[in-house]
């Protein structure tokens, strides 16, 4: 079969739903963020991008700080409530039962249900058209310490995380390889080739 062309938009997916946590502890919000990623590995840098019409852009703006929570399947109803509800109205820790957590580096609290948090300081701000995006270097990652196993790795696959794709929210499925399994060498089975005694 073919493939129908369309006019230039935005559909790369599967992407992050993210709720990004901004202000102070005092005078906070929490806006829901799928144009997010990775810029860079060294220094880590990490992006966002916002609509200036949107009541978090300004808070963004003044203080250079933010906050990426990951979401979950159990977070999913928040993560679409905090995005179509403005902060301008409605208290959204509050109102969707959230808890702030003092983060490390940054002024902005932290979701605490969110399963990692990472603590972004605005680098740069480009404005590209409809959104402008908010370049910020990662001060730190906090990860929720039931996640870590007993050699001290995160094993994001007990997370449950959720992903946005054309307009939906999906959970993420099963895991099938790591980076590099397509040439990794196979293990040989050396209790097939053991003679038996």
């Amino acid at each position: 079969m073919a493939k129908v062309t369309w006019k230039p938009g935005t559909f790369i997916y599967p992407i992050p739903a993210v709720m990004v946590s901004c202000g102070t502890m005092e005078k906070s919000n929490i806006i829901t963020v799928a144009w997010t990623g990775i810029l860079n590995t060294d220094p880590a840098t990490v992006y966002i991008s916002v609509r200036p019409s949107r009541y978090s852009y300004n808070l963004i703006k003044q203080s250079r700080e933010f906050v990426i929570n990951l979401t979950t399947k159990n977070l999913a109803q928040a993560t679409d409530w905090c995005g179509v509800k403005t902060g301008a109205k409605v208290d959204k820790f509050k109102s969707m039962n959230l808890h702030k957590e003092k983060a490390k580096f940054v002024k902005c609290p932290m979701i605490k249900e969110s399963p990692v948090s990472v603590e972004c300081k605005v680098r740069e701000i480009k404005e590209l058209g409809t959104h402008h995006m908010f370049i910020a270097d990662v001060l730190a990652i906090n990860a929720d310490e039931k996640y870590i196993d007993e050699k001290g790795a995160f094993d994001i696959s007990k997370c449950d995380l959720i992903a946005y794709s054309n307009g939906h929210y999906y959970t993420l499925g099963k895991k099938i390889g790591r980076f590099g399994f397509s040439v990794q060498k196979k293990k040989k089975n050396f209790n097939k080739n053991k003679k038996k005694h």
